[in-house]
């Protein structure tokens, strides 16, 4: 069995071997074809050291920073091929492909950056923070509840753009001798002000079921995922009774680590092209693009994984339930939202239908999610997010002019 497994793992890294390099080639053939970037153009840059498989943590900016470029010019500084090319594809902003160090050092020495934005903890990050003279300034990739969420990599940071109230309590329970007044700014989440997508369904009096699960993590501590413990099981109940449609939105990483869970996924997708082969007015949905918007507005009830889909959801103020992890290991931090959700057991996942009915006939829901939105993300009037985001980033540059001038 160590012999397949090893001789599993040899093929997989020739394939991400051969698939890298022909990323590689394509991304600087489109590089050459752009041409040099103009000079002393961009003021912040976003630093992606990861490949395509983590372009949701960057995709989720898009719309944001291209608000911001509006004001301060912003360009991705791109150290991986397969993300290069992603993001190259995608279009939404500049492109700086660096993948070796000297690369990094030729493009700061052209470019006037005054802000470098990290959305992730890749270790490559390290690399960038050797250069002094700018702010290093960690934004992430949502607001949640997971242990990432108060890693004390956050010290490597000049400053944090955090979420709001409970991101600020949690760093404070978590981090020691943390400057947590000084180092974070409040912005909550300005992805709310450009949830984007059409829905591709009409409004036949089905209950609309979301399903976003996350994916099985890299230890047992983070072991969150739920597609191979409760998901099967719903999405399949689901699917078989024609008052329900589902919308299955797993993380792009589902299986990466684990194949069963892969497996898993890849049963509940054909689980959802069969039954709209054999129902085709049922007009389920496996959905994988990168457009999140329509399906929080659009669904009735959502089930999700310990995840920032938890609070991107519950930003949206509508029904919500929350898969209880199986792994006694996973590290569940129940002093906030965690405390109060409605959890989903896998015995309830095996009976969904009175779980779901339990929660959308619940009276209370509006008003007890609305005292939760406001202490994770304070006020998420349209438009205040990203006035709020538009200020830290004037707030650091205006910091950022003080000591340069010194």
């Amino acid at each position: 069995m160590k012999l397949v497994n090893d001789a599993k793992k040899a093929v997989a890294l020739v394939k991400k071997a051969r698939r890298s390099r022909a990323a590689y080639r394509e991304v600087t053939g489109a590089m050459r074809q752009q041409g040099p970037l103009e000079r002393g153009r961009f003021q912040i840059a976003v630093y992606f050291a990861d490949g395509d498989v983590n372009m949701y943590q960057i995709r989720q900016w898009y719309r944001p920073l291209q608000e911001l470029a509006k004001t301060w010019p912003v360009v991705v500084i791109a150290r991986n091929a397969t993300g290069a090319k992603a993001i190259v594809n995608d279009g939404a902003l500049p492109v700086a492909f660096v993948p070796e160090v000297r690369g990094v050092e030729r493009f700061i020495e052209r470019q006037d950056i005054r802000i470098v934005l990290y959305v992730n903890q890749n270790t490559r990050n390290f690399q960038m923070f050797r250069y002094g003279r700018r702010w290093h300034v960690f934004i992430n990739h949502g607001e949640s509840d997971k242990m990432y969420m108060t890693t004390n990599q956050y010290k490597a940071y000049d400053y944090a753009l955090i979420a709001g109230q409970a991101a600020r309590d949690r760093l404070a329970r978590t981090l020691w001798d943390f400057d947590l007044d000084n180092k974070t700014l409040d912005i909550g989440r300005p992805q709310a002000d450009h949830y984007s997508g059409v829905t591709p369904f009409a409004d036949d009096g089905r209950t609309v079921v979301l399903y976003a699960p996350t994916w099985e993590g890299d230890r047992p501590a983070a072991a969150y995922g739920s597609i191979a413990t409760h998901g099967e099981a719903l999405v399949a109940t689901l699917l078989a009774d024609p008052r329900y449609r589902v919308i299955y939105r797993p993380h792009p990483r589902s299986g990466v680590v684990d194949a069963a869970y892969g497996e898993a996924n890849r049963r509940i997708i054909a689980a959802v092209a069969a039954a709209n082969a054999a129902d085709p007015s049922a007009q389920h949905v496996f959905d994988d693009k990168p457009e999140l918007g329509w399906q929080l507005a659009a669904a009735d009830v959502a089930i999700v994984d310990i995840s920032a889909m938890v609070y991107d959801r519950l930003a949206v103020g509508k029904p919500l339930m929350v898969t209880r992890p199986v792994d006694p290991s996973a590290d569940v931090d129940e002093s906030g939202y965690l405390g109060a959700c409605d959890w989903l057991t896998t015995a309830g996942s095996a009976d969904i239908v009175p779980e779901l009915t339990r929660v959308l006939e619940d009276p209370d829901t509006t008003s007890r999610l609305a005292v939760w939105v406001q202490h994770y993300f304070g006020d998420t009037a349209p438009g205040a997010p990203t006035a709020r985001f538009h200020a830290a980033i004037t707030q650091l540059m205006t910091k950022w002019e003080r000591f340069a001038s010194e």
